[in-house]
Protein backbone atom coordinates (compact mmCIF):
# COMPACT_ATOMS: atom_id res chain seq x y z
CA UNK A 1 0.00 0.00 0.00
CA UNK A 2 0.99 3.48 -0.38
CA UNK A 3 2.36 5.07 3.08
CA UNK A 4 1.36 8.24 2.03
CA UNK A 5 -2.43 7.60 0.84
CA UNK A 6 -4.01 8.94 3.77
CA UNK A 7 -1.34 11.37 4.90
CA UNK A 8 -2.91 14.11 7.15
CA UNK A 9 -2.55 17.00 4.98
CA UNK A 10 -3.06 21.01 5.90
CA UNK A 11 -5.62 21.30 8.40
CA UNK A 12 -4.69 18.28 10.51
CA UNK A 13 -0.92 18.69 10.16
CA UNK A 14 -0.99 22.58 11.01
CA UNK A 15 -3.44 21.40 13.98
CA UNK A 16 -0.77 19.07 15.22
CA UNK A 17 2.00 22.00 14.62
CA UNK A 18 -0.60 24.42 16.36
CA UNK A 19 -0.60 22.30 19.52
CA UNK A 20 2.99 21.60 19.63
CA UNK A 21 3.91 25.04 19.96
CA UNK A 22 1.76 25.84 22.89
CA UNK A 23 2.17 22.33 25.33
CA UNK A 24 5.48 22.22 25.71
CA UNK A 25 6.96 18.32 26.82
CA UNK A 26 3.00 17.00 26.07
CA UNK A 27 3.55 14.92 22.56
CA UNK A 28 1.65 12.29 23.99
CA UNK A 29 -1.27 14.06 25.19
CA UNK A 30 -1.06 16.04 21.71
CA UNK A 31 -1.20 12.71 20.22
CA UNK A 32 -4.05 11.73 22.20
CA UNK A 33 -6.53 14.69 21.82
CA UNK A 34 -5.63 14.52 17.85
CA UNK A 35 -6.34 10.65 17.93
CA UNK A 36 -9.86 11.48 20.09
CA UNK A 37 -11.03 13.82 17.88
CA UNK A 38 -10.38 11.93 14.71
CA UNK A 39 -11.81 8.57 16.26
CA UNK A 40 -15.23 10.43 17.79
CA UNK A 41 -14.34 9.30 21.21
CA UNK A 42 -14.19 10.97 24.42
CA UNK A 43 -10.86 11.70 26.37
CA UNK A 44 -10.27 11.50 30.34
CA UNK A 45 -7.04 12.88 31.23
CA UNK A 46 -5.46 12.70 34.73
CA UNK A 47 -2.86 14.47 36.48
CA UNK A 48 -1.75 16.65 39.14
CA UNK A 49 -2.41 20.35 39.27
CA UNK A 50 -0.57 22.61 36.89
CA UNK A 51 -0.10 20.11 34.31
CA UNK A 52 -1.86 22.35 31.60
CA UNK A 53 -4.85 19.87 30.75
CA UNK A 54 -7.03 22.44 30.87
CA UNK A 55 -4.14 24.84 28.27
CA UNK A 56 -4.67 21.80 26.32
CA UNK A 57 -8.15 21.41 25.47
CA UNK A 58 -8.40 25.53 25.29
CA UNK A 59 -5.57 25.56 22.16
CA UNK A 60 -7.53 22.85 20.63
CA UNK A 61 -10.86 24.93 20.72
CA UNK A 62 -9.33 27.68 19.38
CA UNK A 63 -7.84 26.01 16.60
CA UNK A 64 -11.09 23.16 15.62
CA UNK A 65 -14.08 25.63 14.19
CA UNK A 66 -17.34 24.98 16.21
CA UNK A 67 -18.39 25.79 19.66
CA UNK A 68 -17.06 25.01 22.73
CA UNK A 69 -17.86 25.05 26.57
CA UNK A 70 -15.90 24.49 29.75
CA UNK A 71 -17.95 23.13 33.05
CA UNK A 72 -16.25 23.25 36.33
CA UNK A 73 -17.38 20.20 38.20
CA UNK A 74 -18.33 20.37 42.40
CA UNK A 75 -20.18 18.57 44.15
CA UNK A 76 -23.19 21.00 44.20
CA UNK A 77 -23.48 21.03 40.47
CA UNK A 78 -27.21 19.46 39.47
CA UNK A 79 -27.57 17.36 35.91
CA UNK A 80 -29.91 20.32 34.26
CA UNK A 81 -26.86 22.46 34.99
CA UNK A 82 -24.43 20.32 32.15
CA UNK A 83 -27.78 18.90 30.23
CA UNK A 84 -30.01 22.31 29.77
CA UNK A 85 -33.32 22.28 31.29
CA UNK A 86 -36.98 23.15 30.17
CA UNK A 87 -37.93 26.59 31.02
CA UNK A 88 -42.01 28.05 30.79
CA UNK A 89 -42.52 30.72 28.60
CA UNK A 90 -45.66 32.60 29.94
CA UNK A 91 -46.07 34.81 26.70
CA UNK A 92 -46.43 31.32 24.67
CA UNK A 93 -48.19 29.29 27.24
CA UNK A 94 -45.32 26.79 27.05
CA UNK A 95 -42.14 25.13 27.80
CA UNK A 96 -39.09 25.84 25.41
CA UNK A 97 -36.00 23.56 26.48
CA UNK A 98 -32.69 25.69 26.97
CA UNK A 99 -29.96 23.82 26.06
CA UNK A 100 -26.59 23.25 28.52
CA UNK A 101 -23.17 23.28 27.90
CA UNK A 102 -23.67 20.02 26.72
CA UNK A 103 -24.82 21.01 23.62
CA UNK A 104 -21.42 22.45 22.01
CA UNK A 105 -18.55 20.58 19.79
CA UNK A 106 -15.91 20.18 22.17
CA UNK A 107 -16.96 20.20 25.98
CA UNK A 108 -14.32 20.12 28.97
CA UNK A 109 -15.19 18.97 32.14
CA UNK A 110 -13.07 20.03 34.77
CA UNK A 111 -12.41 17.81 37.74
CA UNK A 112 -15.66 15.60 36.85
CA UNK A 113 -14.89 13.21 39.72
CA UNK A 114 -15.72 16.15 41.39
CA UNK A 115 -19.17 16.18 40.23
CA UNK A 116 -22.35 13.76 41.82
CA UNK A 117 -23.41 10.72 40.70
CA UNK A 118 -26.58 12.15 38.98
CA UNK A 119 -24.80 14.71 36.96
CA UNK A 120 -22.30 11.88 35.93
CA UNK A 121 -25.35 9.92 34.63
CA UNK A 122 -26.41 12.56 32.79
CA UNK A 123 -23.41 13.02 31.12
CA UNK A 124 -23.50 9.30 30.23
CA UNK A 125 -26.42 9.71 28.22
CA UNK A 126 -24.90 12.33 26.44
CA UNK A 127 -21.50 10.21 25.67
CA UNK A 128 -23.07 7.27 24.92
CA UNK A 129 -26.36 8.26 23.20
CA UNK A 130 -24.84 11.40 21.36
CA UNK A 131 -28.64 13.13 22.75
CA UNK A 132 -29.88 14.20 26.12
CA UNK A 133 -33.61 13.87 27.25
CA UNK A 134 -35.79 16.08 28.85
CA UNK A 135 -39.08 15.05 29.98
CA UNK A 136 -40.54 13.09 27.01
CA UNK A 137 -38.18 14.87 24.48
CA UNK A 138 -35.14 13.73 22.97
CA UNK A 139 -32.93 16.25 21.70
CA UNK A 140 -29.47 15.59 19.64
CA UNK A 141 -26.65 16.73 20.23
CA UNK A 142 -23.84 18.53 17.62
CA UNK A 143 -21.55 16.40 15.31
CA UNK A 144 -18.96 16.30 15.99
CA UNK A 145 -19.04 16.44 19.87
CA UNK A 146 -16.16 15.18 21.78
CA UNK A 147 -15.88 15.34 25.90
CA UNK A 148 -12.57 15.81 27.30
CA UNK A 149 -13.00 15.43 31.10
CA UNK A 150 -10.31 16.19 33.92
CA UNK A 151 -9.43 14.49 36.88
CA UNK A 152 -7.26 15.54 39.86
CA UNK A 153 -5.82 12.06 41.78
CA UNK A 154 -4.24 13.76 44.71
CA UNK A 155 -7.20 14.91 46.42
CA UNK A 156 -10.09 12.70 47.26
CA UNK A 157 -12.02 14.53 49.79
CA UNK A 158 -15.30 15.91 48.01
CA UNK A 159 -14.94 13.90 45.41
CA UNK A 160 -17.27 11.00 43.51
CA UNK A 161 -14.67 8.41 42.16
CA UNK A 162 -16.34 7.64 38.38
CA UNK A 163 -18.40 4.15 38.06
CA UNK A 164 -16.84 1.82 36.03
CA UNK A 165 -19.99 2.16 33.29
CA UNK A 166 -18.83 5.85 33.01
CA UNK A 167 -15.22 4.57 33.02
CA UNK A 168 -15.79 2.28 29.67
CA UNK A 169 -17.39 5.49 27.46
CA UNK A 170 -14.28 6.84 27.44
CA UNK A 171 -11.82 5.77 24.23
CA UNK A 172 -8.52 7.09 26.15
CA UNK A 173 -7.83 7.33 29.85
CA UNK A 174 -5.07 9.54 29.61
CA UNK A 175 -2.57 9.66 32.62
CA UNK A 176 -0.13 12.72 32.87
CA UNK A 177 3.93 12.57 34.43
CA UNK A 178 5.49 16.04 36.10
CA UNK A 179 8.27 16.81 33.90
CA UNK A 180 11.83 16.57 33.52
CA UNK A 181 14.22 19.81 34.56
CA UNK A 182 14.63 20.17 31.01
CA UNK A 183 11.19 20.52 29.51
CA UNK A 184 10.25 22.58 32.64
CA UNK A 185 12.52 24.84 31.90
CA UNK A 186 11.02 24.83 28.33
CA UNK A 187 7.88 25.79 29.79
CA UNK A 188 8.98 28.62 31.67
CA UNK A 189 10.57 30.10 28.62
CA UNK A 190 7.62 29.34 26.72
CA UNK A 191 5.23 31.45 29.16
CA UNK A 192 7.97 34.16 29.36
CA UNK A 193 7.89 34.62 25.64
CA UNK A 194 3.73 34.70 25.28
CA UNK A 195 3.71 37.17 28.32
CA UNK A 196 5.60 39.70 26.24
CA UNK A 197 4.11 39.08 22.62
CA UNK A 198 1.14 38.43 20.92
CA UNK A 199 -0.59 35.09 20.45
CA UNK A 200 -0.66 34.40 16.99
CA UNK A 201 -4.09 33.68 15.58
CA UNK A 202 -4.37 30.39 14.44
CA UNK A 203 -6.44 29.48 10.97
CA UNK A 204 -8.86 27.10 12.67
CA UNK A 205 -9.56 23.78 10.60
CA UNK A 206 -13.43 23.73 9.46
CA UNK A 207 -15.93 21.10 10.39
CA UNK A 208 -16.07 20.08 6.95
CA UNK A 209 -11.79 19.66 6.58
CA UNK A 210 -12.18 17.15 10.26
CA UNK A 211 -15.25 15.26 9.06
CA UNK A 212 -13.06 14.50 5.80
CA UNK A 213 -9.86 13.59 7.80
CA UNK A 214 -12.24 11.52 10.29
CA UNK A 215 -13.82 9.47 7.10
CA UNK A 216 -9.94 9.04 6.05
CA UNK A 217 -8.88 7.82 9.31
CA UNK A 218 -11.41 5.48 10.04
CA UNK A 219 -10.80 3.80 6.64
CA UNK A 220 -7.50 2.76 7.89
CA UNK A 221 -6.66 -0.70 7.17
CA UNK A 222 -6.49 -3.14 9.49
CA UNK A 223 -5.30 -6.23 8.07
CA UNK A 224 -6.98 -9.78 9.61
CA UNK A 225 -3.89 -10.62 11.34
CA UNK A 226 -3.88 -7.03 13.29
CA UNK A 227 -8.12 -7.71 13.95
CA UNK A 228 -6.86 -10.91 15.61
CA UNK A 229 -4.15 -9.10 17.66
CA UNK A 230 -6.10 -6.72 19.17
CA UNK A 231 -8.65 -9.33 19.73
CA UNK A 232 -5.99 -11.71 21.38
CA UNK A 233 -5.04 -8.58 23.60
CA UNK A 234 -8.86 -7.99 24.99
CA UNK A 235 -9.12 -12.52 25.58
CA UNK A 236 -5.52 -12.21 27.22
CA UNK A 237 -7.51 -9.75 30.01
CA UNK A 238 -10.25 -12.51 30.48
CA UNK A 239 -7.90 -15.97 30.86
CA UNK A 240 -5.44 -17.15 32.81
CA UNK A 241 -2.78 -16.38 34.34
CA UNK A 242 -4.30 -12.29 33.52
CA UNK A 243 -7.61 -13.33 34.29
CA UNK A 244 -7.05 -14.68 37.82
CA UNK A 245 -6.30 -11.33 38.95
CA UNK A 246 -9.50 -9.27 37.20
CA UNK A 247 -12.84 -9.05 38.38
CA UNK A 248 -14.40 -7.77 35.09
CA UNK A 249 -12.18 -7.48 32.18
CA UNK A 250 -12.34 -5.84 28.81
CA UNK A 251 -15.26 -6.10 27.24
CA UNK A 252 -15.99 -5.87 23.45
CA UNK A 253 -16.26 -2.29 23.39
CA UNK A 254 -12.38 -1.92 24.68
CA UNK A 255 -11.68 -4.40 21.19
CA UNK A 256 -13.46 -1.38 19.34
CA UNK A 257 -12.05 1.66 21.10
CA UNK A 258 -8.49 -0.27 20.58
CA UNK A 259 -8.90 -0.54 16.69
CA UNK A 260 -10.30 3.08 15.79
CA UNK A 261 -7.02 4.47 18.00
CA UNK A 262 -4.74 2.20 16.45
CA UNK A 263 -6.47 4.00 13.02
CA UNK A 264 -5.93 7.24 13.80
CA UNK A 265 -2.82 6.75 15.23
CA UNK A 266 -1.44 5.16 11.66
CA UNK A 267 -3.27 8.35 10.22
CA UNK A 268 -1.07 10.59 12.01
CA UNK A 269 1.69 9.33 10.98
CA UNK A 270 0.93 9.16 7.30
CA UNK A 271 -0.21 5.31 6.85
CA UNK A 272 -2.88 4.07 5.07
CA UNK A 273 -2.99 1.06 6.76
CA UNK A 274 -2.39 0.41 10.56
CA UNK A 275 0.47 -1.44 12.25
CA UNK A 276 1.30 -4.28 15.53
CA UNK A 277 3.09 -0.47 17.31
CA UNK A 278 -0.05 0.93 16.49
CA UNK A 279 -1.77 -1.34 18.64
CA UNK A 280 0.89 -1.88 21.65
CA UNK A 281 1.10 2.11 21.86
CA UNK A 282 -2.10 3.07 22.40
CA UNK A 283 -3.31 0.04 24.19
CA UNK A 284 -2.71 0.70 27.75
CA UNK A 285 -4.79 4.45 27.49
CA UNK A 286 -7.46 2.70 25.84
CA UNK A 287 -8.21 -0.84 27.57
CA UNK A 288 -6.12 -0.29 31.10
CA UNK A 289 -9.33 1.61 32.47
CA UNK A 290 -11.80 -0.81 31.38
CA UNK A 291 -10.13 -3.16 33.87
CA UNK A 292 -11.29 -4.01 37.04
CA UNK A 293 -8.92 -5.78 39.59
CA UNK A 294 -9.64 -8.04 42.22
CA UNK A 295 -9.06 -7.03 46.09
CA UNK A 296 -6.18 -10.06 45.91
CA UNK A 297 -4.41 -8.01 43.18
CA UNK A 298 -4.92 -4.47 44.53
CA UNK A 299 -3.79 -5.30 47.77
CA UNK A 300 -0.72 -7.00 46.17
CA UNK A 301 0.38 -3.61 44.50
CA UNK A 302 -1.10 -4.81 41.18
CA UNK A 303 -2.52 -2.02 38.88
CA UNK A 304 -4.00 -2.29 35.66
CA UNK A 305 -1.56 -0.76 33.10
CA UNK A 306 1.22 -3.15 34.86
CA UNK A 307 -1.13 -5.90 33.78
CA UNK A 308 -1.79 -4.30 30.44
CA UNK A 309 2.13 -4.42 30.13
CA UNK A 310 2.21 -8.05 31.00
CA UNK A 311 -0.35 -8.66 28.36
CA UNK A 312 1.91 -6.97 25.52
CA UNK A 313 4.95 -8.50 26.46
CA UNK A 314 3.29 -12.24 26.27
CA UNK A 315 0.85 -11.53 23.30
CA UNK A 316 3.20 -11.15 20.28
CA UNK A 317 1.66 -9.91 17.07
CA UNK A 318 1.03 -12.41 13.95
Amino acid sequence: MNDGAHAPQGGVADLARHLSRGLVGHERLIDRLLIGLLAGGHLLVEGAPGLAKTRAVKWLAAAVAGSFARVQATPDLMPADLTGTPVWRPAEGRFEFVPGPVFHNLVLVDEINRAPPKVQSALLEAMAERQVTAGEATHALPDPFLVVATQNPIEHDGTFPLPEAQLDRFLMHVLLDLPDAETERRILDLVEAESRTAAVPVQPLSLEALASARAEAMSVHLSPPLRDYIVRLVMATREPPTGDEVQHAVSPRGSLALASAAKARAYLRGRDHALPEDVAEVAPDALAHRIVLTWRAVSEGRTARALIADVLDRVEPL
